[in-house]
């Protein structure tokens, strides 16, 4: 599918606009706190549409509806899943972790914070957790260069290599120039922009097929089991769709939008507005999968691309069904999508780099303005890193990707998850917890017993060797309690 000018036009009207929030974010950044989370001066809205731009990627609005398509309504359980573990996530984590990396030494970054909260002078959960950011998050940077540079290489009719750059080059400008600030302010356009085409798509294809009840009907006539929850589904497989919802406790992006808002009260009013967001734009994505059998099943002669590669059931609607500069914002949608997620591991990326291992090994007193610009610096190296990997769409390496979240998932859910509520854990426990999450993944991912997701005992295990291993070694010394029953005050007066 080649873009029409209008689409076109619409695209470069967006990505100018996230050139232009960078830019307005650049001038706003004045620190290295400013560059990696904002000064911690969030808002409700912002927080929120950020949190859920970053979370939900490309899968959004190509994966899920694609999925949808092709096995109808069975594949709606892990939307049910993550959107009950990104409400467990705000409910549990958000404010407390909000609170406690400000109490512990004004924590920056997740390693950071382990390191504080658990006084690890020896500073190896800083180095583990570091690099474990690195690693995953730099495949996961390459991911979403590959998506970029394959939508803009199916939309333009241009070569993957010029696609790929083309697509990663605006959000590693924005991100370059204005850190945490540009990342999260781009992030609630997009944030806007994906809800918006989510609820607007659906209706108009609802208004196509003549109503809701004929596209049911329709749907029901081609094949019934496409209405059945339970296709093809057992017990176990259920289960293991709605574990995905566990990886919310560990994803350092996710987790980042908390520790940046302005204070705890303000999570109570994003946690609102996010899960609003996240269950509209849940509900529209499967809408739009599911409505779409209805709809090309009426009008076969279009299906073609859809039925060749259900992920584009998205794009293809989009561009039938509306005039070509709507069109054109809607899908930008999809850009939104691959940007927002893109943008902030690159900056997670460049934060674990410079205030997790070039600030407390090589210059412990480097000044904001060097700490910003080594930011800064540090953003080009991993998106350069991303880029190398990405030159290679079918790049073997990718396919961890799919494994990335639950390794998050399980080696820091649990340890978060407790860390916040806890006191009698420490730093073993929180070691302890990080490498049995981390090998239990990679262990189940190889022999896949009982068909179980690996998130699922890579968590439980976890969780049971911070508990026990905290138990068994010395009890946490008297300011590191003080430190958190203050915390938990002061959590708890906010609510």
């Amino acid at each position: 599918m080649i873009l029409s000018y209008p689409m076109i036009m619409m695209f470069v009207v967006y990505i100018f606009v996230m050139l232009l929030i960078g830019f307005c974010a650049y001038r706003s950044t004045s620190s290295f706190d400013d560059y990696i989370l904002g000064g911690r001066r969030l808002g409700g809205v912002v927080t929120a549409l950020s949190a859920g731009a970053s979370d939900m990627r490309g899968w959004l609005l190509m994966g899920l509806p694609g999925a949808i398509f092709l096995s109808g309504i069975a594949e709606s359980w892990i939307a049910i899943g993550l959107a009950l573990g990104a409400y467990l996530n705000w409910r549990l984590v958000a404010g407390r972790l909000r609170i406690q990396t400000e109490n512990n030494h004004n924590s920056l970054t997740l390693p950071d914070y382990f390191t504080s909260r658990f006084e690890d002078k020896s500073k190896i959960l800083r180095i583990v957790s570091a690099l474990v950011i690195l690693i995953f998050f730099t495949i996961y940077c390459a991911s979403g260069v590959v998506a970029g540079g394959l939508l803009f290489e199916n939309t333009f009719g241009i070569s993957y290599q010029q696609a790929m750059w083309l697509g990663a080059l605006a959000t590693i400008i924005y991100t370059f120039l204005g850190g945490f600030l540009a990342v999260s302010w781009t992030d609630t356009v997009q944030a806007t922009l994906m809800i918006f085409a989510l609820l607007l798509t659906p209706l108009m294809v609802i208004f196509a097929v003549g109503g809701l009840d004929s596209a049911v009907t329709l749907i029901n006539n081609k094949n019934p089991a496409y209405l059945d929850m339970f296709k093809g589904l057992n017990f176990v497989a259920i289960i293991s769709l709605l574990g995905w919802g566990l990886g919310y406790f560990g994803q350092p992006h996710i987790l980042a939008r908390f520790m940046a808002a302005d204070s705890a009260q303000t999570i109570n009013q994003a946690r609102r507005i996010s899960m609003t967001w996240m269950i509209l734009c849940l509900a529209g994505t499967i809408a739009v999968g599911f409505l779409g059998i209805a709809y090309f099943d009426l009008h076969p002669t279009v299906a073609g691309a859809v039925i060749a590669n259900p992920e584009r059931i998205f794009m293809e609607l989009a561009t039938i069904l509306f005039n070509p500069w709507l069109a054109g914002i809607l899908l930008s949608a999809i850009l939104a999508a691959v940007m927002s997620t893109l943008s902030c591991q690159l900056l997670v990326c460049a934060s674990a780099l410079t205030e997790d291992l070039y600030k407390p090994f090589i210059r412990p007193k480097a000044s904001q303005r060097e700490l910003v610009w080594i930011g800064r610096a540090m953003v080009l190296v991993v998106a350069a890193m991303a880029i190398f990997i990405a030159r290679d769409p079918n790049n073997k390496v990718l396919i961890l990707v799919s494994n990335a979240w639950a390794g998050f998932g399980a080696a820091f859910g649990p340890v978060i998850l407790i860390s916040v509520l806890w006191q009698r854990m420490n730093r073993y426990g929180a070691l302890a917890g990080m490498l049995v999450g981390a090998l239990t993944v990679l262990i189940w991912m190889q022999y896949k017993w009982f068909g179980l997701y690996e998130i699922i005992p890579g968590f439980i295990f976890a969780a049971i060797a911070i508990v026990i291993v905290s138990l068994l070694t010395t009890a946490p010394s008297q300011s590191a309690v003080k430190r958190f029953v203050k915390a938990e005050a002061a959590y708890k007066a906010s609510q």
